[in-house]
């Protein structure tokens, strides 16, 4: 399993069509935010592949304690450039000081959807594989772990926690891509109705909300996401049960625009939630 450092460098992410993709920011960025990014590669039994995962260390994260892990799910596919997003997400990080969390960006293909499905068991990579690597490389505290995620990031994010209730301290969705319908599906998210029925994240907390209700629990969309609906849905069927739930309707639509406005929100959210969490 290879690993390779990158010095002080920055990830630009990337949010398109519902994708997020990891780039190197600019010397300028690298000197104001003074965040590391290194490369591992996993090899993974779950999904027959290896894969790279992109950890962000704060500055300052050597020093003192161990670090909380916030793993953040990207969207669907990926591409393009765009180094506002890059200073959005960072200076959000910075601006967390001490509670800044290590950041891993894992790779789940252009459309897995993070669920154990016949291509491969995307679930079990990120908890069986994932966690432990990021754990045991870095100065993380595995009792204070997080998960997140935009688009289809945020359906992995809340079907993890479904799969694992309890085990994280806190689930961010932010525009999550959640369907009402098997016909409704984008192509490729599931592998047939039997995968999406499995994994009907608004059936499932109509019909038993209780998984979500262990941690502190985050969601938004703009005002304009097609998937609105099924989020507010989703919201309605477990907001009785959840111990922390936030949920947020901001202007926007389903893109990076939106997402990028409001990564400070996001890791404010985080941060706070890691610094309270006792599993």
């Amino acid at each position: 399993m290879a690993r390779r450092r990158t010095g002080t460098l920055l990830v630009l992410v990337v949010l398109v069509l519902g994708g997020l993709e990891v780039f190197v920011g600019p010397a300028d960025q690298r000197a104001r935010h003074e965040a590391e990014l290194t490369e591992i590669t996993i090899a993974s039994e779950a999904v027959g592949d290896s894969l790279p995962t992109e950890v962000v260390v704060p500055g300052g994260a050597d020093q003192g304690d161990r670090r909380p892990l916030l793993l953040l799910l990207y969207g669907r596919g990926a591409g393009g450039q765009d180094s506002n997003l890059n200073e959005s997400m960072y200076a959000a990080l910075a601006d967390q000081g001490e509670l800044a969390p290590i950041v891993a960006f894992p790779s789940g293909g252009d459309h897995s959807y993070w669920h154990n499905r016949a291509a491969g068991d995307w679930a079990d990579y990120l908890t069986n594989e994932v966690i432990p690597r990021v754990e045991s490389d870095f100065n993380v505290d595995g009792d204070r772990v997080a998960i997140g995620g935009i688009s289809m990031g945020g359906f992995g994010a809340l079907d993890l926690a479904r799969v694992h209730p309890g085990r994280f301290c806190a689930v961010g969705a932010h525009s999550p891509a959640l369907w009402q319908t098997g016909a409704a599906t984008a192509p490729g998210a599931f592998d047939d109705a039997a995968d999406f029925a499995h994994h009907d994240l608004v059936g499932s907390a109509e019909a038993d909300p209780t998984p979500w209700r262990h941690q502190s629990l985050w969601m938004d969309a703009g005002n304009a996401d097609p998937f609105r609906p099924g989020i507010e849905k989703f919201v309605t069927a477990v907001r009785a049960t959840a111990a922390r739930m936030s949920f947020q309707i901001w202007p926007g639509g389903h893109e990076g625009d939106y997402w990028r406005s409001h990564w400070s929100k996001y890791m404010r959210f985080y941060a706070r939630a890691l610094r309270r969490c006792r599993r």
